[in-house]
């Protein structure tokens, strides 16, 4: 038994990194929306259910268990090989179908399931394939517990070590292959320990065959099907809320998942320990679920009325790890107690569904796939319908009474012939289950505003007064299936936050910002007739696109409903109602998988400001995007794309930059300061050499069919086309010294996103923007035209609007 816990360890291990691998993989492929992941995570977790009920037929009583489960692991470690083998192959015949609609759906769902299921079937059916070596008694089967256990605590390591270190440091490639590495090694060591065994004296297990009218407890496995349900549909919704506390990385989702399932290891170690030790294991697996009431309870409690007030500096020093162990201690003060629960359940029905004559792999494989099925069933109620329809507040509800319907299904099972104690229990779990729901508190709209910082902002005082100054009022909250939204507003700027950060604001270099990067490619380009814009935000990118006459079509990605539709409207008179706007059409998809699809090309395509170190969005920042976007851009088109200064190190701009000019070579750089310092900035770029055309440009502006462009222009305080163009600061060819050595983002090593994450406290812009104004010269050959005009602009370098 000890050497199979230690197999379970490395096959836990090598499983999560595939998951992590294999769902980033397939994101590129089928997008990143609710929809997508989803459709995911129903064939990962359906794969494993079905690979464990087939287990009991496939693998015979006369094939050793070892062997079996040798080549299972073997099998899982070439299947994934042959995934990351051939998934460019699956993009480009899918991307060629060019699907939509229901049957785009259906696509998705067998690209899902083609890639998904082979090798989770395999990996359900280990644990009742090698359930075969223990005893035929509830405190033989429980040890099962202990394995289930061990492969839990493998996930562990393959979630905090793929996620803090290996796809930090290394491509894809190299991560997967170090899981294949380990699915080989461990189908060999099966392989040795089969033949070990015998000749050790050992006595081969005795299998007991399986009696096809005997039925398991269907009180249990409704029990444990329920609690599998909760489980994951409090990760859910736990995950969106701890992410508003944690912000959005990819170090904190390694952190929350890395807690869970320590939570989950633990308990099956516990609830292993308790089912060999107990006579009434039924009796014990109602406790948990009734106890799990309170634990949610506690949970939403802390998530809501304790954690967002902690008086954690988010960036309480320039380590970040110092802050992920801040964020560890959370993270264990709120899930733990419901995952210790969780996870002491499934040992406890092994125990609670076995008798002495019963097959240890048909009571393994029916548990394990109830489990499964609940947790499928959880994941997508608690995603597409749950949350979306009543909020974090109503699912955890959810959560709190279909806990206490388990508990009680689970206790008055094992007493058939007390029907008043079965109503007693009953009557005791639904009023406690009540009182309890009545407890859990809405998740306040400042923490879906402010996130992270909240505690802070409420400290925070006016340095003059010393009185504490009042946090904005927030005008809309809202939770969808894909993100919480809020709109915030001060006497003097309203805010658009997204999943606890400031996304658009009416800011003056907040409104230049979001305009130039509709302003810039639409001026450049001479005639522009269709627009993709990637993300709607507070719809100014899009509106800024409104006044141009020759614009006949405007396409916006956006995965979230609830943006268009609730928040748009607080912002019509910036974004020019661009929302009803006839000419535009709101495409609510991933933009990479709507580029992917689609045949559509456009004249201009740009993106609303979304933040790299924001988990999946550095997938819009590699060059693999770069260049599907170029191979949608019309002959002259121009693409835009917001570069950040702030919350970054110089070298992760650099690598940024370089990403984008490795697809438009070049490409220009355009800067937005802020009080006469470097802030953010522009990168625009184009399939064809960019020129513009000084004397065309100043024609036509000046044409009465542009006048809501001059106007536009005017508001941000730019006083003619020269003053606009004067924030040009540099390009690919003067920047070439300072691009060298710049490490470029590909989707196969997407580092952007792991470095972005571990500098969000970094406050180095006015440096980064200084240095590079020093490779800054004039371009002759970027701006034709009159003299006067040239020197219009090489007079005023640089400059935000008011020459500040």
């Amino acid at each position: 038994m000890p050497s199979l816990l230690v197999c379970f360890v490395a096959g836990g291990f090598a499983a999560l990194i595939y998951e992590i691998v294999w769902f980033q993989l397939l994101e590129y492929i089928l997008g990143a929306s609710a929809i997508s992941v989803g459709i995911l995570l129903a064939a990962y977790m359906g794969g494993l259910c079905l690979g464990s009920r087939l287990s009991t037929r496939v693998v015979r009583s006369r094939l050793d268990p070892l062997r079996a489960y040798a080549l299972m692991e073997i099998g899982i470690g070439v299947l994934g090989l042959a995934i990351l083998i051939g998934l460019p192959v699956v993009s480009r015949l899918y991307g060629g179908l060019g699907a939509s609609g229901a049957w785009d759906l259906a696509l998705r769902a067998v690209v899902a399931g083609a890639c998904l299921l082979p090798p989770t079937v395999l990996m359900g059916a280990t644990l009742p394939t090698v359930a075969a070596w223990v005893e035929s008694t509830p405190q033989g089967i429980a040890r099962v517990g202990g394995l289930y256990a061990a492969n839990t605590a493998g996930a562990i390591a393959g979630c905090l070590i793929a996620g803090f270190y290996l796809l930090r440091l290394h491509d894809i490639s190299m991560v997967t292959c170090t899981a294949v590495a380990t699915n080989l090694a461990l189908g060999g060591v099966a392989f040795a320990l089969a033949r070990a065994l015998p000749a050790r004296g050992r006595e081969a297990p005795r299998l007991v065959p399986a009696r096809p009218g005997r039925r398991l407890d269907r009180a249990v496995l409704l029990a444990i099907a329920l609690s599998g349900g909760c489980a994951l549909g409090a990760e859910v919704v736990w995950t969106r809320l701890m992410a508003l506390l944690l912000g959005q990385t990819v170090y904190t989702f390694s952190i929350i998942l890395g807690v869970l399932l320590a939570g989950l290891s633990l308990g099956s170690w516990l609830g292993t320990l308790r089912a060999r030790a107990t006579g009434d294991a039924a009796r014990d697996l109602g406790l948990c679920q009734l106890l799990l009431m309170g634990a949610i309870a506690w949970a939403s409690l802390m998530l809501t009325r304790s954690l967002p007030y902690w008086p954690v500096a988010p960036g309480i020093g320039i380590d970040p790890w110092i802050d992920f162990q801040l964020d560890l201690v959370r993270c264990a003060w709120v899930i733990l107690p419901a995952a210790l629960l969780w996870g002491a359940s499934f040992p406890l029905a092994l125990s609670a569904s076995t008798t002495p004559d019963s097959d240890p792999r048909r009571i393994v494989a029916t548990v394990y796939a109830a489990n499964t099925l609940g947790a499928i069933a959880g994941a997508l109620s608690f995603t597409f319908w749950l949350v979306p329809a009543f909020g974090t507040e109503g699912a955890q509800r959810t959560l709190v009474a279909a806990a206490g319907a388990a508990g009680a299904i689970a206790l008055a099972g094992r007493s058939r012939r007390a029907a008043g104690r079965r109503l007693a229990l009953g009557v005791a779990s639904l009023l406690a289950a009540t009182w309890l729901m009545s407890a859990i508190p809405p998740v306040p709209a400042a923490l879906i505003a402010y996130g992270r910082s909240l505690a802070n902002r409420i400290g925070t005082r006016d340095p003059r007064t010393n009185a504490p100054i009042p946090l904005p009022r927030v005008l809309y909250a809202g939770e969808g299936m894909n993100e919480s939204v809020a709109v915030s507003a001060t006497d003097r700027v309203r805010q658009f936050h997204v999943s606890g950060k400031t996304e658009a604001s009416t800011a003056p270099e907040d409104m230049r910002l979001q305009c130039m990067l509709g302003d810039l490619p639409a001026l450049m380009n001479p005639e522009p007739r269709s627009v993709l814009v990637v993300g709607f935000g507070a719809g100014v990118t899009a509106g800024s696109f409104v006044p141009f006459p020759s614009v006949q079509r405007i396409v916006i990605c956006e995965i979230e409903p609830l943006i268009p539709v609730r928040v748009a409207p607080f912002f019509a008179a910036e974004n020019h109602g661009v929302a009803h706007d006839p000419r535009v059409t709101i495409v609510y998809d991933d933009a990479r998988h709507y580029l992917l699809t689609t045949k559509e090309t456009f004249d201009v395509i740009t993106s609303d400001p979304i933040h790299p170190w924001v988990k999946g969005s550095a997938a819009l920042y590699s060059e693999e995007y770069f260049d599907l976007v170029r191979r949608h851009l019309n002959p002259g088109g121009v693409v835009s794309q917001w570069l950040p200064l702030y919350q970054s190190s110089e070298a992760t701009i650099r690598g940024e930059v370089a990403t984008f000019f490795s697809a438009f070579p070049g490409g220009t750089l355009w800067a937005n300061n802020v009080r006469g310092k470097g802030y953010d900035m522009v990168m625009v770029g184009s399939n064809r050499p960019q020129t513009i055309d000084l004397a065309a440009l100043n024609a036509r502006l000046r044409r009465p069919d542009h006048a809501g462009v001059i106007r536009s222009l005017r508001e941000l305080g730019y006083s003619s086309a020269a003053d606009f163009l004067a924030s040009y600061a540099g390009r690919q060819h003067d920047l070439g010294p300072w691009l060298a050595g710049a490490e470029i983002n590909h989707d196969r090593k997407l580092w952007l996103q792991y470095q972005a994450g571990l500098e969000t406290v970094r406050e180095d812009e006015a440096a980064i923007a200084d240095h590079l104004s020093s490779y800054r010269t004039f371009p002759d050959d970027l701006f034709v035209g009159p003299t006067e005009l040239k020197d219009a602009i090489r007079d005023t370098p640089g400059q935000e609007p008011g020459g500040e």
